[in-house]
């Protein structure tokens, strides 16, 4: 739909987003030793995404993995299938949306209850994958639940700022968030009544931005407001007060369900 750039919105709190560059090395990481050839074969990719992805049948207790893929309390695959990603493009997308939208989610929460956050809508999204398809025993992996609820954040707390992105892949715009953000959530309300199948989970998507969007009042600092004005009319951004320094303290392969990005090929 677009490929987001750049948002151009300072910094007012901490000195630099150290919580989501982290999560994002983390992912490439892990993208790093499980989904390339160099370094994972197909099998070896397949049972980690079994043993670390989210099935739905496991979860609803209408199917049971076998014994050699068990390796977490089900409970943990609620978070750990966001740190998988199937290819360079999965990877890509959902990493490029955090890097862009993140570093103001966590400038509005502070470090550590960023990573609540974000976890907390990755569970989200694997919830509403869940509800979606309760039978489902394809894994789901990806990044997206999580991505999607800082981008539903995003909205609620700057939608006048002005975002620099590719329409189309192609076309260079800079609008305001509440246009592009709400035009991208939009998007996954019609994709998720209209598109059936494939793997891509809408619904993921959905409860990604759900839970996004009900956390921000309660997990933001009280001196930040939601629905601010627009930075471009204001003067020179805030100093940054950094927190640490203020405070001193199956036989054939599967079908992935995936959350983000192109259907595979079959």
């Amino acid at each position: 739909m677009f490929i987001p750039l750049h948002d151009a919105n300072a910094l007012e709190h901490i000195k630099r987003q150290y919580m989501t560059l982290a999560l994002i090395a983390i992912n490439i990481v892990i993208f790093l030793f499980t989904a390339t050839p160099q370094i994972s074969n197909a099998q070896e990719a397949n049972a980690i995404f079994f043993s670390f992805g989210f099935v739905p049948a496991v979860i609803n207790d209408t199917a049971t993995l076998p014994a050699h893929y068990i390796v977490l309390p089900e409970a943990v695959n609620y978070l750990s299938y966001a740190f998988l990603h199937v290819d360079f493009m999965h990877v890509a997308g959902n990493m490029l949306f955090l890097w862009v939208f993140g570093d103001n989610i966590e400038d509005a929460m502070g470090h550590y209850r960023f990573l609540a956050f974000y976890l907390l809508c990755a569970a989200g999204g694997a919830f509403a994958h869940s509800l979606a398809v309760p039978q489902s025993q394809a894994p789901l992996i990806g990044a997206s639940g999580a991505t999607a609820g800082v981008v539903g954040a995003y909205l609620l707390l700057h939608p006048h700022v002005k975002i620099w992105i590719l329409a189309l892949g192609r076309i260079p715009l800079r609008l305001s968030a509440m246009w592009i953000l709400g035009a991208w959530i939009a998007y996954q309300v019609f994709s998720f009544i209209t598109f059936e199948g494939g793997q891509v989970s809408w619904a993921a998507h959905l409860g990604g931005i759900i839970m996004g969007i009900i956390l921000i009042p309660f997990m933001k600092r009280s001196s930040v407001s939601l629905f601010d004005k627009d930075i471009s009319k204001t003067d020179a951004p805030t100093p940054y007060i950094d927190e640490t320094e203020a405070s001193n303290t199956p036989a054939n392969k599967p079908q992935l369900s995936r959350d983000w990005g192109r259907p595979d090929e079959r």
